[in-house]
């Protein structure tokens, strides 16, 4: 539906449309292309482990072919338009969906994307005809530190990836980049403690907080994970995107310098910038604040951190909200809820009176705002 305009039964931009204004804007931006970012996020059994934003396509109801005919072949169509040409288009793909397939195969819907192909075939499907397109980069969701950090999913994931992009009609090279932490709340850096410390002789990995990752933020994640695709057989020129439209962690209860507790959990939990409860906590953050401004070029490997998910826009209701979007309740949005087993049972951390997934969240951009680090001057 967000393909067309108004198809959602509201005045909601189509894609055309959205183009169209970047065309406009790249004509009063002088002689530096400008670039759009648009998110590809429809697969079948989509949204598989969670329910806020779960899909309108379903494996069993003939999802993958309904995927490429009524999704991914009006998208290339509208792209390959040639009063686009001059636009640089990055389509982000497939968000959360590949990792699923990786670490949550106990659960059914994501079991159903594995054994039937959906996913691999959906994202191969996408990459092949996304990269027809010349003006077009794909960058593939790659989790987070949070989800793929550990050696059981760091590797798997790698080869997982490398699986799916290379059943695309070109292959591994229609891949120009992954993105980590889309949508997400992972620091982009933890300046106060270092993975490999210790603490009173116990290793920081195995705080609590940590739980045996070998990383504790975005940067150093992602700097990594793309030395392994690179293994994988991805191009040595591929590039990483990092969102840090929410990861910011500032105001009055961002740390400003090392915990001098000899309790090694206590050390971790008051020099960590990341304020949340457990790092699986993904819904609508209370104390999250605006990341790094986006911008090019800001680390070895780095192709950009950027802001893909829209600061104020909600990850999903805080209770149950009858609705014809096809959108659930999921607990972990839940303020009172105290968590599952991929949040080590812990408490929630979002924000009450949350609106449906995608809808605008008032309360949510204002503490952004507040709490964004750099600061908003």
């Amino acid at each position: 539906a967000a393909i067309t305009s108004g198809s959602a039964g509201n005045n909601s931009k189509g894609l055309r449309d959205h183009l169209d204004l970047a065309v406009a804007q790249d004509a009063a931006n002088g002689a530096t292309p400008l670039t759009i970012q648009v998110v590809i996020y429809n697969l079948p059994n989509r949204d598989c482990s969670a329910l806020a934003s779960n899909g309108e396509l379903k494996v069993s109801e003939n999802g993958l072919a309904r995927y490429k005919t009524e999704y991914i072949d009006p998208i290339a169509a509208i792209m390959a338009d040639s009063k686009y040409r001059n636009l640089r288009i990055v389509a982000i793909i497939e968000i959360d969906s590949l990792p699923n397939l990786v670490t949550n195969l106990n659960l059914p819907k994501c079991q159903e994307a594995k054994n039937s192909g959906a996913y691999e075939q959906g994202v191969a499907y996408a990459l092949g005809k996304l990269y027809a397109i010349p003006n077009v980069y794909n960058y593939v969701d790659a989790g987070h530190h949070g989800w793929l950090g550990w050696d059981s999913n760091f590797g798997p994931s790698a080869v997982q990836f490398g699986t799916a992009a290379a059943l695309a009609t070109g292959g591994k090279a229609t891949v120009h980049g992954f993105i980590t932490n889309t949508a997400n709340y992972s620091a982009l850096t933890e300046p106060y403690f270092s993975v490999n410390g210790t603490v009173n002789g116990q290793q920081i990995r195995q705080s609590r907080w940590v739980d045996w990752n070998f990383y504790i933020d975005e940067l150093s994640f992602a700097q990594a994970f793309r030395t392994r695709l690179i293994q994988e057989g991805f191009s040595s020129s591929i590039g990483m995107l990092i969102d840090t439209s929410r990861n910011g962690w500032g105001g009055p209860n961002r740390p400003t310098g090392p915990s001098t507790s000899t309790d090694l959990n206590t050390f971790v939990n008051n020099s960590k910038v990341d304020r949340r409860v457990h790092a699986g906590n993904w819904c609508n953050q209370s104390g999250a604040g605006l990341g790094e401004r986006p911008r090019a070029n800001p680390a070895t490997g780095i192709d950009a951190y950027v802001w893909v998910k829209p600061p104020g826009e909600s990850d999903g209701a805080s209770e149950e909200i009858p609705n014809t979007e096809g959108k659930g309740f999921d607990r972990m949005c839940d303020p009172t809820y105290g968590g599952n087993d991929r949040n080590g049972n812990n408490p929630t951390g979002a924000l009450g009176n949350a609106p449906l997934s995608g809808h605008w969240f008032s309360a949510q951009f204002r503490q952004l705002l507040a709490n964004a680090y750099p600061p908003i001057s």
